[in-house]
């Protein structure tokens, strides 16, 4: 994996924190993850979390452990980051959504989902 991937964990952590509207400390309760070590993974300062840590986090967030653990820079059999994401790791991404806004992320996937086929045909 590239160094660039490698350092948009923490980017990434961060975000399905702020999603969630939790405080460092709510995540060092709640997964047993110091909030010194998780300010300095989404700082970049840590570039590689130990698997241990990626695990709770994945748990505490909801998202794949795979997931993780190919953006921290670990091997993870069959998948790279970058691939197709599943519908479940999107999910956890957004957080919690309303009957209306969820209507509308699928009205909106159609359309790209159908430029995309438009615009491959005319290639």
């Amino acid at each position: 994996m590239r160094n660039e991937e490698r350092t948009i964990i923490g980017v990434y952590l961060k975000s399905l924190r702020d999603t969630r509207s939790l405080s460092l400390r709510e995540v060092e309760r709640e997964a047993g993850v110091s909030n010194a070590v998780l300010s300095q993974i989404e700082s970049g300062q840590v570039k590689q979390p130990s698997p241990g840590t990626l695990y709770k986090l994945a748990e505490l967030y909801g998202v794949p452990y795979e997931e993780l653990m190919a953006r921290a820079g670990y091997p993870v059999p069959s998948r790279r980051v970058g691939d197709v994401q599943s519908a479940q790791a999107v999910f956890h991404r957004l957080g919690t959504i309303t009957k209306d806004e969820e209507q509308e992320l699928l009205e909106y996937l159609a359309f790209l989902r159908s430029r995309a086929k438009r615009e491959g045909k005319r290639k």
